[in-house]
C-alpha cells in the first residue's frame, strides 16, 4: 500500500535525519527494496519555463524509485502571488501526484516543512491531502535535550567537558532557549555553538607555550571556551 508521509516541525528538529532513518527502516522490514533517500527542494523540482517542471519531477521520482523521495520545505512548491498563483509550482505538484498514483507502493514520498505552512500546502490541490497517509509533527527540543545534544557532540569528537564548563553550558543554553524565535534552529544552533566552542578552545591552547602543552590541554573544554 502507499505509505507517503508528512513531517512537520521547526528547523533543526531532525526531519531530514528521520527521513534517512525511515529509508533504512522501510528496507529492513521489506516494504522497500532499497534504503536510498533522494533529498530535494523546490529548486530541483520546478523549472524556469512551461513544460520543464514535469520532466524534472519525473526524473527525480525515477531516481527515488524503490526508495524515498524527501522534499524539504515542500510548501515552497506553491508560492502564490495572490492573483494567478504559482503555475510552475502547480505543475510540480500535479506531476508528483501523478507519479504517486501511477507508482503506488513502489516508492515513498516524505514532504517536510513548518507545521502551519504544510497544513496550508495540503489545501493547494484537492487530491494532495489524501495522497499522504501518515503524519509526524516533531516538537522543539527542550533545554535539557539541547544540553544533551552538546554533550553528545563532545563525546563523539572525543573532547572532555570540565565541571565548570558544564555549568556555563547550561546557562548559555538557557539564555538561547529563552530568546528563541519561530526560526530557532534547535540542534542546528547547538552544532554551531559546539563548533564555535572548539574554535575558542583552539585559540586558547595556541597561547600556551609548547613546552607546557599536554594532551589534556587539547581535549578539555573549559568554561571560557563555551561560545555565546
Amino acid at each position: 500500500p502507499p505509505l507517503h508521509m508528512i513531517f512537520t516541525g521547526n528547523p533543526g528538529t531532525g526531519k531530514t535525519s528521520i527521513a534517512r532513518k525511515m529509508g533504512e527502516l522501510l528496507k529492513a522490514v521489506g516494504m522497500l527494496p532499497t534504503d536510498n533517500v533522494i533529498e530535494v527542494d523546490r529548486n530541483q523540482m520546478v523549472g524556469k519555463y512551461m513544460g520543464e517542471t514535469p520532466k524534472l519531477v519525473n526524473a527525480l521520482c525515477d531516481r527515488a524509485m524503490g526508495g524515498v523521495l524527501f522534499i524539504d520545505e515542500a510548501y515552497t512548491l506553491y508560492e502564490s502571488d495572490g492573483s494567478s498563483g504559482d503555475k510552475y509550482g502547480k505543475e510540480a505538484i500535479e506531476a508528483l501526484m501523478k507519479r504517486m498514483e501511477d507508482d503506488r507502493g513502489k516508492f515513498v514520498v516524505i514532504a517536510a516543512g513548518y507545521r502551519k505552512e504544510m497544513e496550508m500546502f495540503m489545501q493547494v490541490n484537492p487530491g494532495l491531502d489524501s495522497r499522504f497517509t501518515h503524519r509526524l509533527n516533531i516538537e522543539d527540543y527542550t533545554e535539557k535535550e539541547l544540553v544533551e545534544i552538546f554533550k553528545a557532540l563532545v563525546r563523539k569528537k572525543q573532547y572532555i567537558l570540565s565541571e565548570m564548563a558544564e555549568g556555563v553550558l547550561m546557562e548559555r543554553v538557557r539564555d538561547l532557549y529563552a530568546n528563541k524565535t519561530r526560526n530557532f534552529g534547535n540542534a542546528r544552533e547547538i552544532r554551531k555553538m559546539f563548533d564555535a566552542t572548539i574554535q575558542q578552545l583552539s585559540m586558547r591552547v595556541s597561547m600556551i607555550p609548547p613546552s607546557r602543552l599536554t594532551q589534556r590541554d587539547y581535549q578539555v573544554i573549559e568554561a571560557q571556551d563555551i561560545a555565546m
